[in-house]
């Protein structure tokens, strides 16, 4: 009965396994490179600006097998978004062949998208002997651009992570704008004062010099 019980976890687990793997790859962009298949996304999706996801690569062999036995040494992925270029980034297993945790054949990235738009990811390194050098672009039949998430927020939505940018960008401008201007008046105070100075202190020589001419100069008669 134990036996049975067992064998049937098993099936259960490797049903829910390969849901798993089917559900990825609907939200992602499958490429063929030479005996593999490589799908291509995000491992959330939708995509929020501001919230945790990672870049995810599932490989799989030409037999249908997934690949579980590259390091995050072998693939690196660059991403690109909003004008700017990532460095790059180590692909990581997520899959423990110790403990059996993890989804086999995948590999991620961490990252937390910052802007809303298209992203690209540009994969590249090697699957065994196979070079891969594989590029793809979010789109409607490849994977999710990142989008603020005001339509799940509740019950109040908060500022867009862009518009906060810009506006602590802003008050930063006007702090520094604010602050050579206070630093310009001290400047001109310091000269003034310093020109003041200079001239009391002129008044004072031209003073002594009179003193001393009308202390030389001999009585009336």
């Amino acid at each position: 009965m134990h036996r049975y019980a067992r064998h049937g976890a098993i099936a259960i687990a490797a049903i829910g396994l390969a849901i798993g793997l089917a559900s990825t790859a609907m939200a992602h962009i499958v490429k063929q490179v030479g005996p593999y298949t490589v799908a291509l996304g995000w491992v959330h999706e939708p995509t929020y600006v501001g919230e945790q996801n990672a870049i995810q690569v599932v490989i799989k062999d030409k037999s249908g097998n997934p690949v579980s036995d590259l390091t995050a040494d072998d693939l690196k992925v660059v991403v690109t978004a909003a004008g700017k270029q990532s460095d790059p980034m180590a692909l990581a297993p997520t899959f423990d062949p110790d403990t059996g945790l993890g989804i086999p054949g995948d590999y991620e990235a961490p990252l937390i998208p910052t802007a809303p738009g298209a992203y690209t990811f540009h994969v590249t390194g090697k699957i065994h002997d196979q070079p891969i050098d594989e590029t793809a672009t979010s789109a409607e039949d490849t994977f999710e651009s990142a989008v603020e998430p005001a339509a799940i927020q509740f019950p109040n939505a908060l500022p867009a992570l862009s518009d906060v940018t810009t506006r602590v960008e802003r008050a930063d401008a006007r702090a520094q704008a604010a602050g050579t201007a206070a630093q310009q008046a001290k400047d001109a105070a310091t000269t003034a004062l310093i020109a003041g100075i200079a001239v009391g202190g002129l008044g004072v020589l031209v003073g002594a010099a009179a003193l001393v001419v009308a202390m030389r100069r001999p009585p009336a008669a």
